[in-house]
């Protein structure tokens, strides 16, 4: 009798499971582990479910990591504020306040953001919510950015924000490692296989993907440390 109790039970908490309940469960597992920690097999457990009842709704970790990136930024382009965004400098301002919220209130959660979408492994910098991207490019080209400008725009900001924000995510407890391979543990035939995404909501990503996916790594670590030391001896000669 009790093995029946705790089976209904079970089928029960199977029963009100969803992609958004799981997706949740997953992110404040990384907020207490990390994301090396996360797993099916320890999600299960947490929702009171078989890891396999999980596979109904998500894909595998990889597909859990794309649901993690996606809650933490989803909100983030339609929050910025109005009067800001007029102009690109407030809004380059306000996303980068935004972002920064999402690093200090999810330090452990908040390096997966710094990671290579599946769909676009080339974009440098790499930025996982292919989706932020689309609206960044399409923000800055709406305020009469070129191509190039818009991508100068976005390696030179991200860096910035990336770079700073992992340092900051870092010391608030994140390992800013990559996250352990392999991360797909699953096959499941679902209808939202975010981890297998392709390019088609995001048209000025694939658009500009030569541009995006350009290395120029090199010149802009010099370019970047050129104008630091400018700006300090600018500061120490007064």
């Amino acid at each position: 009798m009790p093995h029946h109790s705790q089976k209904t039970q079970t089928d029960s908490m199977a029963g009100s499971l969803s992609r958004e309940l799981i997706v949740e469960a997953a992110l404040a597992q990384i907020d207490a582990v990390g994301p090396q920690g996360l797993s099916m097999r320890s999600l299960g457990p947490d929702l009171g479910v078989e890891p396999m009842s999980l596979y109904r709704y998500v894909n595998g970790k990889e597909d859990l990591l794309e649901g993690v990136v996606t809650l933490l930024m989803g909100n983030l382009t339609t929050s910025l504020d109005d009067e800001l965004a007029e102009h690109w400098q407030g809004f380059l301002q306000t996303l980068a306040h935004h972002v920064r919220r999402i690093a200090i209130d999810h330090p452990r959660a908040f390096p997966l953001v710094a990671t290579r979408h599946p769909a676009a492994p080339w974009l440098r910098p790499p930025l996982r919510s292919v989706e932020v991207v689309e609206a960044f490019l399409s923000a800055l080209i709406g305020f009469g950015f070129t191509d190039e400008q818009a991508v100068d725009v976005y390696r030179s900001f991200t860096s910035f924000l990336l770079g700073n924000l992992l340092l900051e995510a870092a010391v608030r407890g994140a390992d800013t490692g990559p996250v352990s391979e392999p991360l797909d543990e699953g096959g499941a035939d679902i209808p939202e296989r975010d981890g297998l995404m392709d390019l088609g909501d995001a048209p000025q990503v694939l658009r500009l993907r030569d541009l995006l996916s350009d290395d120029r790594s090199d010149d802009e670590f010099e370019a970047s440390l050129e104008s630091l030391l400018d700006r300090l001896g600018s500061t120490l000669s007064q």
